[in-house]
C-alpha cells in the first residue's frame, strides 16, 4: 500500500468552526494511525469571502490544539505553494486540458439571464441548475468569443447514466447525470471555484484519502467525473456526518458557539475539547469516552465513524472539561490556575497559599474561567455573594444559634488550622447536638457562600482565624 495522504483545506473566513476542527482532527487521527500524512491547504480562491488575519488565526488553533502537520503553509515542501491563490498559472494549464479534449466549455451567460432562469425553474418546480445555453456553440465562434467577452468555464456533465460514489462511511451512493449541475470550473475573475482546485490540487498533492463533511457528498459526482475526464486515479471518499444542535437542526452559530476560539477563551482544555470533538461521529467499541490523543490515534478507524448526524451536547462537554480538569499533571494544573487568578488580579504575597488556594478549588471546577469566581473568597475580608441555596440554608431555623456557638469557639482558639477547626466542630456538634448535613451545610454556606465546592479544611486552612470569624459574623448578621 502506498503511503497515506490526507488533507485539510480550509478556506480562510473567519474563525474556525468547531466542525473544521473536527474534519482537521479526524484527518490527523487517520494520517497518524496509518503512519501517513497530513498536510494543510489554504482555498483561498473566494477574494470576496476573504479575512485577513483568518490563516493565522487557523494555523495558531490547530498547534494549540496539539494537530501537527506534515506539508503545507510555513513548511517547504514539493507540492507547494498550498495556497491556492498561488497556483493560477497550475489551473490554467490544466482547464486548457479539459477545453481541448471536450469535458469543459465556455458560458457567456449574463448573471441576469441566469437569475431570470432559476426563477423560472423554482416556480415550474424543476432542478436549479444550468440550462445549457451555451454547451453546443460552435467550437470556433466559442474560442472567438472568449477573446472578447467575459465568460467562465463550465465542465460538461453526461446527459444520461449515473456517476457511483462509493464511500467508506456510507457505502455506494449514485447519482443521476441528468441531475447533476453543469458546475463551474473557473470563474469570471480568471480564479478557480472550489470543485475543480480542490480535485487538480488533491492529485498533484498524491492525497490517497478525501475525508470531509457531509455537506460535500453531493458535489462529489461532480470531482469523480473530473478525475475521469484527466484519466486520473481517484482517492477513496469519506463524509463525515452532520454537526447537529439539541433540536437536531444543523449546527451554527444561532443557536450557541461554534468558534473554537471562544471555547478556548471560556476555559476548556484542548484535552477535553479534542476528546470531545473526537465523539462527534466516532466511538471505540464499549462504554469509554476519555480518551487521551495518543489513544485516540491509536484506535480510530473509519469503519467506526457514524452516518448518522451527531449532537453538540454542551453537558457533556463540560462534564468532559471538569474529568480532564483533574487527570492533568498537578504541576499543569497550578500554571493554568495561576494564570487565571493573575488574570483576575487575586494574587497572595506567598505563593504557597497561591498553591493552596488553586488545589483546595480543583475539585468541581468545569472551566478554568471558574476558579476565579471559587477562589474569590480567599481574597475578600467578606462573601460577596451567596447563592440560592446558601440562602435556603442560613434561612434555616437553629441557623443563627448554630453559627454563634460556632462563633465562640472559633474565638477561643489562638489560631485557625485544619486541627484547631476540627476541635471547633466537635464543641459544636457536643453543644448543638446537630451533626452530619444539617450541621456542616450551614458551615459551608456560611464560609463560602455556596453549598458546593472545596473541602471546608482545605478552605478553613487558607482562611485563617480572622476570616473566619468575619464570614461567621456575616452571616449571622444575615
Amino acid at each position: 500500500m502506498s503511503e497515506v495522504r490526507v488533507r485539510f483545506a480550509p478556506s480562510p473566513t473567519g474563525f474556525v468552526h468547531i466542525g473544521s476542527l473536527r474534519t482537521a482532527l479526524y484527518n490527523y487521527l487517520f494520517a497518524r494511525h496509518n503512519k501517513g500524512k497530513l498536510i494543510i491547504r489554504i482555498e483561498d480562491t473566494d477574494r470576496s469571502r476573504y479575512v485577513e488575519g483568518a490563516v493565522e488565526n487557523l494555523l495558531n488553533t490547530l498547534k494549540w490544539a496539539g494537530i501537527e502537520y506534515d506539508e503545507g503553509p510555513e513548511k517547504p515542501s514539493p507540492c507547494g505553494p498550498f495556497y491556492q491563490s498561488e497556483r493560477l498559472d497550475i489551473y490554467r494549464k490544466h482547464i486548457t486540458i479539459l477545453l481541448q479534449n471536450g469535458s469543459a466549455y465556455p458560458c457567456f451567460c449574463s448573471a441576469e439571464r441566469l437569475e431570470k432562469m432559476r426563477t423560472e425553474q423554482q416556480k415550474n418546480n424543476m432542478p436549479v441548475r444550468y440550462d445549457g445555453t451555451c454547451r453546443t456553440l460552435d467550437g470556433a465562434e466559442a474560442e472567438q468569443r472568449m477573446a472578447s467577452e467575459e465568460h467562465v468555464i463550465r465542465m460538461r456533465i453526461p446527459q444520461s447514466g449515473e456517476t457511483v460514489v462509493k464511500d467508506e462511511i456510507r457505502g455506494i451512493v449514485r447519482f443521476q447525470n441528468e441531475l447533476i449541475d453543469e458546475q463551474v470550473l473557473i470563474k469570471a475573475d480568471g480564479f478557480p471555484t472550489y470543485h475543480f482546485a480542490n480535485v487538480v490540487d488533491d492529485h498533484l498533492m498524491g492525497i490517497t484519502h478525501v475525508i470531509r463533511g457531509e455537506e460535500w457528498l453531493p458535489s462529489t459526482p461532480k470531482h469523480i467525473l473530473l478525475y475521469e475526464y484527466f484519466g486520473w486515479n481517484k482517492p477513496v471518499f469519506a463524509h463525515l456526518p452532520l454537526l447537529l444542535n439539541p433540536d437536531r437542526s444543523k449546527l451554527s452559530k444561532r443557536q450557541g458557539d461554534v468558534a473554537v476560539e471562544s471555547y478556548r477563551e471560556k476555559g476548556y482544555l484542548k484535552e477535553a475539547l479534542l476528546n470531545f470533538v473526537a465523539l462527534l461521529g466516532w466511538h471505540e467499541s464499549g462504554d469509554e469516552e476519555i480518551f487521551p490523543l495518543d489513544e485516540l490515534i491509536e484506535k480510530f478507524r473509519l469503519e467506526r465513524v457514524s452516518k448518522s448526524g451527531a449532537v453538540f451536547n454542551l453537558e457533556k462537554l463540560n462534564w468532559m472539561n471538569g474529568v480532564y480538569l483533574r487527570k492533568i499533571s498537578e504541576e499543569e494544573y497550578l500554571q493554568l490556575a495561576r494564570q487565571e487568578m493573575e488574570r483576575a488580579g487575586l494574587k497572595q504575597a506567598d505563593p504557597q497559599v497561591n498553591r493552596k488556594i488553586a488545589l483546595a478549588v480543583r475539585n468541581g471546577l468545569t472551566t478554568l474561567k471558574d476558579i476565579p469566581q471559587r477562589a474569590g473568597m480567599f481574597f475578600s475580608d467578606e462573601i460577596e455573594s451567596y447563592s440560592r441555596d446558601a440562602m435556603e440554608w442560613l434561612s434555616k431555623s437553629g441557623t443563627k444559634a448554630l453559627l454563634k456557638v460556632m462563633l465562640e469557639a472559633a474565638e477561643k482558639q489562638p489560631e485557625i488550622t485544619i486541627d484547631s477547626f476540627k476541635e471547633v466542630m466537635k464543641e459544636v456538634q457536643s453543644k448543638t447536638g446537630i451533626k452530619g448535613k444539617e450541621l456542616w451545610m450551614p458551615v459551608r454556606a456560611a464560609m463560602t457562600g455556596m453549598t458546593e465546592g472545596p473541602e471546608l479544611p482545605l478552605v478553613i486552612e487558607v482562611l485563617g482565624k480572622q476570616r473566619l470569624i468575619s464570614f461567621l459574623r456575616q452571616a449571622i448578621r444575615l
